[in-house]
């Protein structure tokens, strides 16, 4: 969301003139007469075209390490993924997830044109991949629209703690490709936490309290590795009916420590018997059921297995771990479980995150933080042998800052954390989920539409019954690109930079034909760079030189 480009356009003073004479419904007329000054049909127009300006910082999409990484490395990346499994290649939704991602922020994949009806300044955006993994970018829009939707319209004002499970490793590859069974470990682990929060309030008096909460699935881990974990926002209370058929909420008291054990205990076995029933093995690594990721995707399975163990997959060094950098630690034992923190048996619940009621950008925050997206773009860095250096959010407890791969071996990575289509990485259970009974008792308390006036449109015609219904169809399908950019930097995009007045959209430009008259003529890209050829995998790994490291200090490798 953040990766908007864009470029303002002033037509010449007869289209501006002509076009206030207009009603909204010619707007193609305009339009038509748009192109043709631009490719050149009107020589007077063509020549009074006005020039290109930059109103705010934009993206640059060729600009950023990742984006470097996928143009010169994926073909060679394809090419060897599909050597793991006799030729067997990517999943289609991969390919297209890669290739989006390069055309992602360039005019010419397509844009959107808005126009001020004051002075007549244009401006360009681009269409964006709408990718699930691999744009930060992209990412960035999604993490903010679906926290602002679950601020606004889910979430009522009440406490509200987080509760993090992870998973053991078995888990984590086998839940990473089978959705089905995905949700029924997340519905196993929501119910012992809501029915825990019911039996709380049974011993307080309150009875038939039901709770809410909302499920994020994260795929990825702080290396990029898959570490498949769901991040629970739990309503922290249930709410109850009075005597007079009034919803209301009762807060929980504080958790302890010994709660989340209790939860966890009753997590572990609903688990193992829910696995056995779907005929996986209980406690060995070969259960009953077949593989159902490497029957579907062999190629993507291997890379997913790879990636839960923290070895590499592709390359020379096939079956090796991956190097880590960081200084030694003074200690290497474990440290032991905080306050709100239980583990078990590969299991791993963390509790101690609540939101009190009243902190909405609090809570705003921690809902962004669970649905961001895997890669941020600061922390990839390439050295100068073509290594790439991944920075860690924390420091591990061995003492790790930073892992470094191979570039074919870091798309691997990303490959794996691509989500496939039509998985819903959201859940919402209780009175949150869409068809709760209480529902529409609950969410009426959220305080919604605070971020959206500054950035709505200039009427252009009187608020009607169809404008009540456009409204309505927008604000379900969610934040319009303005609010977005409004409500994470704080800036207004559709005011005009030049008079002050409005910008709106008039027009989506998609023929390629169109495209690549309006590019050329203002000596744009008018296509968008292409993959680089496969090549051959390097002969040796050197050591790589990560910016900012000095050579000569001591480094810790913990796989050394």
């Amino acid at each position: 969301m953040s990766g908007f480009s864009e470029v303002e356009i002033c037509l010449p003073y007869e289209a501006r003139a002509s076009q206030k004479m207009q009603s909204r419904r010619r707007h193609v007329r305009i339009h038509s007469e748009f192109v043709a000054c631009v490719v050149g049909t009107r020589p007077a127009c063509r020549r009074r075209v006005a020039r290109l300006s930059i109103t705010y910082e934009s993206r640059d999409p060729a600009g950023s390490t990742l984006y470097q990484i996928v143009r010169d490395h994926f073909e060679t990346f394809r090419v060897q993924a599909a050597s793991l499994r006799d030729g067997e290649g990517l999943p289609r939704f991969v390919e297209h997830e890669f290739r989006n991602f390069l055309r992602c922020g360039w005019l010419a994949g397509g844009f959107a044109r808005f126009r001020c009806d004051e002075c007549g300044l244009d401006r360009l955006v681009p269409f964006s991949c709408k990718g699930r993994a691999l744009c930060s970018s992209c990412g960035g829009r999604r993490m903010t629209e679906r926290a602002a939707h679950l601020l606004d319209h889910v979430f009522p004002d009440v406490p509200v703690r987080q509760w993090v499970l992870s998973l053991p490793y078995r888990l984590r590859y086998q839940l990473a490709w089978d959705h089905e069974l995905c949700r029924a470990v997340v519905g196993v682990f929501l119910r012992a936490v809501l029915g825990a929060l019911r039996a709380r309030a049974r011993r307080d008096g309150v009875a038939d309290g039901r709770g809410g909460a909302v499920a994020v699935i994260q795929r990825f881990g702080g290396a990029l590795n898959l570490n498949l974990h769901v991040h629970a926002l739990v309503v922290d209370g249930v709410f109850a009916k009075d005597g007079c058929g009034v919803v209301g909420f009762h807060p929980a008291h504080r958790l302890t420590a010994l709660d989340v054990a209790e939860v966890l205990a009753t997590v572990e076995p609903r688990v193992t018997r829910l696995l056995a029933r779907r005929g996986f093995g209980e406690g060995d690594h070969e259960g009953s059921a077949p593989d159902a990721w490497s029957d579907d995707a062999p190629a993507l399975a291997g890379l997913a297995a790879a990636s839960v163990q923290g070895t590499v997959a592709l390359g020379p060094q096939r079956g090796a771990r991956l190097r880590r950098l960081g200084d030694a630690p003074e200690s290497v034992e474990a440290p032991a479980p905080a306050g709100c923190h239980a583990r078990a048996n590969g299991f791993d619940l963390h509790a101690g995150l609540v939101v009190p009621a009243g902190h909405r950008d609090r809570l705003e925050r921690v809902c962004r933080y669970a649905l961001r997206p895997p890669v941020a773009g600061d922390r990839v860095r390439l050295t100068g042998d073509g290594q790439v250096v991944l920075q860690l959010r924390h420091r591990w407890a061995d003492g790790t800052t930073h892992v470094v791969f191979d570039a074919v071996e870091f798309l691997g990575r990303l490959a794996v954390l691509v989500p496939r289509p039509r998985i819903n990485l959201i859940l919402y259970h209780g009175v949150l989920a869409p068809r709760a009974a209480w529902r529409a008792a609950v969410v009426r308390h959220t305080p919604g539409d605070r971020h959206d006036a500054p950035v709505t449109e200039a009427p252009t015609a009187p608020v009607g019954e169809a404008d009540t219904a456009e409204t309505a169809r927008r604000r379900a399908r969610g934040l319009c690109w303005a609010a977005l950019m409004a409500r994470a930097f704080g800036f207004d995009v559709l005011a005009c930079p030049r008079c002050g007045g409005r910008l709106r959209l008039i027009a989506l430009i998609e023929q390629a034909a169109v495209i690549d008259r309006m590019l050329r003529h203002f000596g744009l890209p008018t296509e968008t760079p292409a993959p680089r050829p496969a090549r051959a995998p390097p002969r040796r790994a050197s050591v790589p030189d990560a910016p900012g490291w000095d050579p000569d200090a001591s480094m810790y490798d913990p796989c050394s």
